[in-house]
């Protein structure tokens, strides 16, 4: 009877907690559908919204803005990390624990101290050489920098699971460093790549405060164009927005999770 009870408060106690978290979306992509000029109150269904986003060239510009910076950051810090992966595991048995720090670092370190550190830093070599005037560039920048720990350490793990005699047999069979590469590890990596790719791809995509420190006028993405917008109160359309954003990340996690279960598999 005691584990009939437990079950069902941990079964309520599981639901109420998923009800708290998605909760406020799902009201967010209800009221996206608003046919009402106002989101204080819902009247009826309408796409309305979502045709006048397709007609607003700053909302698609700061789109544009938001998928050059996802996509590019996100193949950068691919390459590095992978790089950045591999050397962690090659050189596993040794004492590098100062190098697990530095990779944890941007990971643990809050979003407005990294912000402000990186405004800062770009703003003096602008001063002393005239390079990384604030915008799409040094966004981009910006985003590998915190993008790359992720990306290291899924590489990584996915390197420690592999069997250590595979990369013998490799050798053994007189394959050239470069073929070790392109016909063994590529592809025994494949899934942790577009895994990581995934998430660096979703972590660039949700992010604001990064972005917001060192972005320039002409650079604005979806989540500064909304907190400039929402200054003047929510909106049918920023929550249009905010449903569209939602389904992006949504994607981009899902297939993250599904490449790292093929990668655990």
């Amino acid at each position: 009877m005691r584990k009939r009870t437990l079950k069902r408060g941990l079964t309520a106690f599981w639901w109420f907690t998923l009800a708290f978290l998605y909760l406020p979306l799902a009201v967010v992509v209800l009221f996206s559908f608003n046919a009402a000029n106002s989101a204080a109150s819902f009247t009826g269904v309408s796409l309305r919204w979502y045709y006048q986003l397709m007609g607003n060239e700053e909302i698609l510009s700061a789109f544009a803005n938001s998928l050059v910076l996802a996509i590019t950051s996100s193949l950068i810090a691919l390459c590095i990390g992978c790089l950045i992966g591999y050397g962690m595991y090659r050189h596993r048995h040794r004492k590098l624990g100062w190098l697990i720090v530095l990779i944890y670092l941007p990971i643990v370190l809050p979003d407005i101290v990294f912000g402000i550190s990186e405004m800062a830093f770009f703003v003096q070599i602008h001063r002393l050489t005239g390079l990384l005037q604030p915008g799409l560039g040094t966004m981009i920048i910006a985003h590998v920098t915190f993008q790359i720990p992720f990306v290291a350490l899924i590489i990584y793990s996915r390197f420690v699971g592999l069997d250590p005699t595979l990369f013998e047999a490799a050798k053994d069979l007189y394959a050239s460093p470069l073929k070790r590469v392109v016909h063994f590890m590529l592809p025994t990596i494949k899934p942790a790549l577009i895994s990581a790719f995934f998430l660096s791809f979703t972590l660039s995509v949700d992010d604001f405060v990064i972005s917001f420190f060192t972005a320039g006028p002409e650079s604005a993405t979806l989540p500064i164009y909304i907190w400039g917008a929402i200054k003047k109160g929510v909106s049918p359309e920023i929550n249009a927005i905010a449903t569209l954003m939602i389904g992006a990340v949504a994607i981009a996690a899902i297939m993250s999770l599904l490449f790292s279960r093929r990668r655990h598999a």
